[in-house]
């Protein structure tokens, strides 16, 4: 079987991928099985420099905060703030700790330094302010969005004050209960003040599309787009906290899709702008439906990706990964019955492979799915494997220590 595919191997590069595709797209997506492997992060940063570098994609966008983001795009962009602050502050899930992610904004503003507007490469952060446990207050995006109107347009053409916003908004510990996910009687969603900020902020949506022609005459790309974003992210937190407070057995299952649905809007207003590198797990861009089990119950959705494939179409390019090992969570090797047992009997420590050309030569019989024994790590779905556009494969996910203790040996990678 190797025989069958070892000329379709590729070393994970902006070349090989470019081999891989039929075009490049306007929207590359490349996915994790697991979060917080900076194995995994540091190969994301070489790919996506050289895909910069090489072949002209001009936006990074990775599983991240929409809104706090932006502090990310002014710093890479204008130098604004500092790098600590920007980390601190810029990314949510965590993920401004990682030392990959900080390579990574470094190397941005780097690359952006004394380069014109046009030549810069963007990060935008296309998560929603939210996890699928708990969401943010709508007050930063609405507030955001009333402001921007209210220097922009007739006062009178407003649906309401910012002191009215403030009033109904009311303290955001209302919105961010932790218990909110568990007991839908917790959730303040479904309150008479939520839904009457539902209905101005799609009042607000809806004014300053209405006022297009105006706003491009007087504003810049960048504030038109961002004010674009406070309206997609105040509307879809609301969604979101209604939903939240749904006592109905399909609730999680809403939950998951509507944050997924952000993402996607997020995705497709980036996408407007021009070509686009993603980062995500790979539940959040593949083409199938995505499965997960939350609170004993299983849960399907269509995600982000699956949405922005069936707009785009050609224009969308799914990269999956997978991982051998991940010995520091007891995922060992594995079996050589599995997809992921195949590939790690390969040479090759990392290494891109056509998906297509594999699930051929697998046959019929697709191999059983590799059962993980951490549940932070989601293994390949065989039966899914040829719908990706390819397969990026790391052999094994080390530590920092792992690393220096390879070096100390002299180990190359």
């Amino acid at each position: 079987m190797v025989t069958d595919i070892k000329d379709t191997v590729r070393a994970v590069e902006a070349a090989a991928v470019r081999e891989l595709l039929p075009a490049l797209p306007r929207m590359l997506a490349l996915g994790e099985p697991t979060h917080g492997e900076d194995t995994l992060l540091e190969l994301r940063n070489d790919l996506f420099r050289q895909l910069v570098e090489q072949e002209g994609y001009r936006t990074i966008s990775i599983e991240s905060d929409c809104v706090t983001g932006l502090l990310v795009d002014e710093y890479v962009t204008s130098g604004t703030g500092t790098l600590d602050e920007v980390m601190e502050r810029g990314f949510s899930h965590g993920w401004g700790t990682s030392a990959a992610n900080r390579a990574l904004v470094r190397w941005m503003r780097a690359h952006n330094e004394g380069r014109p507007a046009s030549g810069q490469v963007r990060f935008a952060g296309f998560d929603g302010p939210l996890e699928t446990a708990a969401a943010a207050s709508p007050r930063q995006s609405l507030t955001a969005l009333h402001g921007y109107l209210a220097a922009r347009v007739d006062p009178a053409l407003l649906p309401c004050t910012a002191e009215t916003l403030d009033h109904l908004l009311g303290s955001d510990d209302r919105w961010t209960e932790p218990a909110a996910m568990w007991d839908p009687a917790r959730s303040v969603g479904r309150s008479a003040q939520a839904r009457e900020l539902r209905l101005l902020a799609d009042d607000m949506v809806a004014l300053s599309d209405a006022q297009t022609p105006h706003l491009i005459a007087a504003d810049s790309r960048d504030e038109r787009d961002r004010a674009r974003l406070y309206g997609r992210t105040a509307t879809g937190l609301l969604r979101y906290h209604y939903w939240m407070a749904d006592p109905s057995p399909s609730r999680l299952t809403r939950l998951v899709g509507l944050r997924d649905l952000m993402m996607a809007e997020n995705l497709l207003a980036l996408a407007e702008r021009g070509p686009v590198l993603v980062h995500a797990h790979n539940s959040h861009l593949q083409r199938e439906k995505s499965t997960v089990r939350m609170g004993g119950m299983p849960l399907e959705w269509w995600s982000a990706g699956a949405i922005v494939n069936a707009r785009l179409g050609d224009e969308y390019a799914f990269l999956a990964t997978a991982l051998g090992t991940i010995r520091h969570q007891g995922v060992d090797t594995p079996g050589t019955d599995t997809v992921e047992g195949f590939l790690y009997a390969l040479p090759e420590d990392r290494c891109l492979v056509d998906a297509a050309r594999l699930a051929g030569a697998l046959g019929d019989t697709r191999p059983a799915p590799r059962v993980s024994p951490w549940f932070g790590y989601a293994p390949l779905d065989p039966a899914h494997l040829a719908d990706s556009d390819g397969l990026v494969f790391v052999k094994d996910a080390l530590t920092v220590g792992d690393r220096t203790d390879e070096a100390r040996r002299g180990v190359v990678r």
